[in-house]
């Protein structure tokens, strides 16, 4: 358990400017680190590293799929969505018994992106959709900002 007197907020590991994503880069976002960092208490979470992709890696993408929708490797084509949710129960437990008082995802993150998250249809289109760990955040703590 985290003990602070700052208010614990998760986040996109990525955000952070650790070097996470799948091309072995980061996302640092200097507002969210330097400024607001100092009134919160971060707890980062980087769902695809966390679930066992390495880093780099194959870039991942949403799928419409006859079972769902799938977190597939782009060009190989390989389903991680499995591998996600094996992750996920856990870890969604873990947060549970945390204080948190927000949480602040990556956008356009097929994990971890809120909104308008690209979704791929079989033919060819687009339709939009939340990050598979997003939306399990969003549904285990649906009043979670």
């Amino acid at each position: 358990m985290i003990k602070s007197t700052k208010p614990l907020v998760g986040i996109s590991t990525c955000l952070l400017g650790k070097p996470v994503r799948y091309d072995g880069g980061h996302k640092l976002n200097r507002y969210l680190r330097d400024i607001l960092g100092k009134y919160v208490h971060y707890y980062p979470v980087c769902p695809e590293v966390e679930c066992g992709m390495s880093t780099p890696r194959e870039a991942v993408r949403l799928v419409e799929h006859a079972k769902g929708i799938r977190l597939m490797t782009q060009k190989s084509k390989i389903d991680k969505t499995d591998q996600m949710h094996s992750w996920m129960k856990p870890k969604l437990e873990e947060l549970s018994r945390l204080p948190l008082c927000g949480f602040i995802f990556k956008a356009k993150s097929p994990s971890s992106g809120l909104l308008r998250i690209k979704v791929y249809r079989q033919k060819g289109t687009v339709n939009t959709g939340t990050g598979i760990f997003a939306r399990g955040i969003t549904e285990e703590f649906p009043l979670l900002p």
